[in-house]
């Protein structure tokens, strides 16, 4: 008779969960050493910034990291799972002017609240080795990184075009540029020359790209995009000489449409640009024009083409003809060479251009498949082109560049779209640059280092407190002794994010080398980095730089930080709108009608939209604080990973989280009723005899192999909702016979405890719970992994459904060889069979392998 245990009280998560919380932090039970003895892993999810609160997305990410920590743990693994905050940056200096306070009195108290709402999710970080990166010892080490960097020549300083807001007096990044203006003041950006610090990525450009081919745990979408940007091109360099006796050199990666050129494009910072505003006044007013919009590619490309005519021409390199210079507007001075031959009839800015300024254009290249439309930028065979008449692109491409090496006017060569890296930021929150400024030494490293902030400054509106600080600014020259100034920038946070995962190695806090370069050699690689799909560029790339750089510098000795890389999706969620517009937050919705929903508080009528990512503009966030407060964290942590493939977007759904604390009461209810029929660790102590067993019990415990199979193989390859799937089959099976517990207690103790080991990666406070309820010695993530038979794996016999006309009326068990005639003869030896099939005539019988035997009659 089926048991019923439905009556058992459910899991009290708000007493179980702190507790457990509590031992772990007060025990240090992730505390991690140097093991030779032991494998080693490495899991990292990627930094977090401390903003106040963490989110469902920070839940998701946080939650596959501690699984794998877990899983590798009890696989005999010395497993290092540290976590850090990326703490500087202009977040900070926003709410210090707001709340009329400090950027680290804000960040440190956001970080303390955040560890306590992480420490609630039960992630079994080493909490030793937690640090920000606005402490002092952590950016007071950085500034020794970056004059051994310096000193190795991979840091410099330059003048370089930047945007600059002329209301915040600072410098914006390309993405802080909204339709020309400034992102939080406005104002329309202006083009300005300024003197940067950057760092010399491109010296690694090679091996940043050729490397790229071995990382094979990296998503291969990852590696694209930094291929591309990136952006190796192979081309010409070609010469072309102006009637003024100046010469001007294009970079091309489309040398074999030269003869379709019919203009060339120069910045308004190339030099010859330079060189005439000085005495033509049309041609300066239109550089002072250009330089108030962004120097972003993609904002120039989006704006309106225009220029200027320079009245200047080149000689043709291969053809008799002259071809005027125009300074324009789309042309970049920071990409190739600053000047571009232009050929209308093939690009789509050239072609808008010309068509403005109405110059011809030429088409060179045709296709069978479009003759007539311009800008044409496919593939083809070349026309108009003399020599190249009649040759694909690639072969064009070949000759057109050796006939311009032959005559001295070109030159093969590669190029990178990848630029070196700017790093200097006038903020005052950020780690500052250890360099002063002597009229007479010059700019010279810093000697009494840290170099900290000072905590007594001015916040306004516009520019950088630093500048302003006159006890702190006003030095003395190390060298000299005369008066000196502080650098005042500060470094840009992508600074503080690009090595810290080698900081975590290191576990001794009074350490002054904080890259011991034994332990960083012992821990490194990151054997598994966790983080979104949106870091795949600059984070990924500036870390994969600071390797190579830090090992030239003798600091380590790993090239590649990163050996598996996973990209969780985005948790998305539906959105509610009323008619005018506004947002609404779910809790202000009801359901009307099968398809319509209204205001509760007016009764207006809301549009439902589609899944998307959480934000809160459009009120569509859930608060982590209130699901663990109702279902608790092990429910949360479960659903996170339930359902959804981890890499894709999770959609996020008040059913799914009721159903995930469903099943958690379930399981916890299978152990309490467990406990109650004698199962326990002492019933562990003999091996199970597998013989000896009934049919249905021997299944079970053989399926329970399986189980444990395919929850490790999923585990292996991050396929979390796999694991959840799996332990529920698993504990359906051994519900499907609870009353032959008792009669049982060898098979059934083993299961259990398999059971509360294979799903504590996922719930383990729960899991935790249930191993010291059941008697079992020590923490369940310290104890060893299950493991599973082979033999149990192989299926030699099978259960077969066999039906009359489509109705059940049987099993029969066979071998998985037998052939059919074999299994037939046995289903009609059946006698419920025999009897609805006598004096009938067979019309046909059906046979699936393995699955199902049908007469019918």
């Amino acid at each position: 008779m089926p048991v019923d245990i439905s009556e058992i009280a459910p899991y009290n998560f708000s007493i179980v969960e702190s507790q457990w919380q509590n031992f772990w932090l007060k025990n240090n039970s992730f505390h991690t050493d140097v093991n030779s003895s032991r494998k080693k892993y490495y899991v990292l999810e990627m930094f977090m910034y401390p903003s106040g609160k963490i989110h469902i997305g920070h839940v998701r990410n946080y939650t596959i990291g501690d699984i794998i920590a877990r899983f590798k743990r009890a696989r005999g693994f010395s497993v290092l799972h540290p976590v850090g905050w990326d703490a500087f940056g202009l977040p900070a200096e926003n709410a210090a002017l707001k709340q009329n306070g400090h950027p680290k009195d804000w960040t440190y108290q956001n970080i303390g609240i955040m560890k306590k709402q992480l420490i609630s999710l039960g992630f079994s970080y080493d909490w030793e080795r937690e640090f920000a990166t606005c402490d002092e010892k952590y950016y007071g080490f950085q500034q020794k990184i970056f004059l051994a960097l310096h000193k190795k020549g991979l840091v410099y300083r330059k003048k370089s075009e930047i945007n600059w807001d002329p209301v915040d007096n600072c410098v914006l990044a390309n993405e802080q540029v909204i339709n020309g203006c400034g992102w939080r003041s406005g104002a329309p950006v202006e083009k300005r020359m300024l003197s940067q610090w950057f760092l010399k990525i491109t010296y690694f450009v090679d091996e940043l790209l050729g490397e790229l081919d071995n990382l094979n745990g990296w998503p291969e979408k990852v590696k694209t995009m930094q291929r591309n940007w990136i952006g190796k091109s192979e081309g010409c360099s070609i010469h072309f000489k102006t009637n003024t006796g100046d010469e001007v050199t294009v970079f091309s990666t489309r040398p074999e449409t030269i003869f379709g050129a019919t203009f060339l494009a120069i910045s308004p910072d190339h030099p010859l640009a330079t060189k005439l505003a000085a005495t033509n006044e049309k041609i300066k007013a239109f550089i002072d024009d250009f330089k108030k919009g962004s120097v972003a590619q993609g904002v120039l490309d989006k704006q309106e083409k225009r220029g200027i005519n320079t009245e200047i021409v080149v000689d043709h390199p291969l053809l008799n003809k002259k071809l005027p210079i125009y300074i324009a507007n789309f042309v970049l001075m920071n990409y190739g060479t600053g000047a571009v031959f232009a050929t209308p009839a093939h690009d789509e800015r050239d072609y808008e251009f010309a068509k403005k300024y109405e110059l011809p254009m030429e088409r060179v290249i045709t296709s069978s498949e479009n003759n007539d439309k311009l800008p044409y930028v496919g593939d083809g065979i070349l026309i108009n082109s003399g020599f190249l008449n009649g040759l694909s692109i690639a072969e064009a491409k070949k000759i057109v560049i050796q006939k311009l090496c032959e005559i001295g006017l070109g030159k093969r060569c590669e190029f990178f779209r990848l630029l070196d890296w700017g790093i200097s930021r006038q903020r005052y929150w950020g780690c500052p640059i250890p360099m002063i400024h002597c009229d007479k030494c010059g700019i010279i490293p810093a000697e009494d280092l840290p170099v900290l902030l000072p905590y007594d400054v001015t916040f306004s509106k516009a520019g950088n407190p630093l500048e302003n600080h006159g006890t702190w600014k006003y030095v003395k020259c190390p060298r000299c002794g005369n008066d000196a100034i502080r650098e005042t920038d500060t470094l840009d946070t992508f600074f503080d994010s690009s090595w810290y995962f080698l900081r975590f190695c290191i576990n001794d806090s009074d350490n002054e080398n904080l890259l011991e370069k034994e332990d960083v050699s012992y821990w490194m690689q990151v054997d598994q980095y966790i983080g979104g799909v949106e870091h795949a560029i600059l984070h990924l790339l500036y870390a994969r730089f600071f390797a190579k750089a830090l090992t030239e510098c003798g600091f380590i000795n790993v090239r590649e930080p990163f050996d598996n890389l996973f990209t969780q999706g985005m948790v998305c969620n539906v959105t509610y709108q009323k008619e005018n517009g506004d947002w609404l937050f779910p809790e202000e919705v009801r359901k009307k009608s099968h398809d319509e929903y209204e205001v509760i508080a007016t009764g207006e009528k809301v549009i439902v939209g589609h899944l998307e990512k959480m934000s809160k503009s459009k009120k569509n966030v859930v608060d982590p604080d209130e699901i663990i407060k109702n279902y608790g964290a092990d429910a949360l942590r479960l659903f996170v990973v339930s359902d959804t493939p981890p890499d894709k977007d999770f959609p996020w759904s008040d059913e799914g989280l009721e159903g995930c604390w469903r099943f958690i009461n379930r399981l916890w209810r299978l152990f309490v009723y467990a406990k109650s029929s004698g199962i326990c660790a002492e019933e562990c102590s003999e091996s199970v005899q597998i013989n000896a067993l009934a049919p249905d019990i021997q299944k079970l415990y053989k399926d329970f192999h399986r189980t444990i199979k395919n929850v490790t193989d999923s585990l292996e390859e991050r396929s979390m909702n796999k694991v959840a799937a799996y332990i529920r089959d698993g504990v359906n099976a051994v519900y499907l016979l609870l009353e032959k517990m008792e009669s049982n207690k060898l098979v059934f103790s083993v299961v259990i405890r398999d059971l509360v080991k294979l799903f504590a990666p996922i719930a383990p406070h729960m899991c935790e719970e249930a191993w010291n309820m059941l008697g079992f010695k020590g923490l369940v993530g310290d104890s060893c992994w299950p493991s599973y038979k082979k033999e149990y794996l192989e299926i030699s016999t099978v259960e077969l459904p066999v039906q009359v006309n489509g109705k059940f009326r049987g099993i029969i068990n066979v071998s998985v060889d037998d052939a059919e005639e074999v299994v037939l003869e046995q289903a009609l030896h059946i006698p419920t069979v025999q009897k609805l099939m006598a004096g009938k005539s067979l019309k046909k019988k059906i046979f699936v392998k393995g699955k199902i035997v049908n007469f019918v009659v």
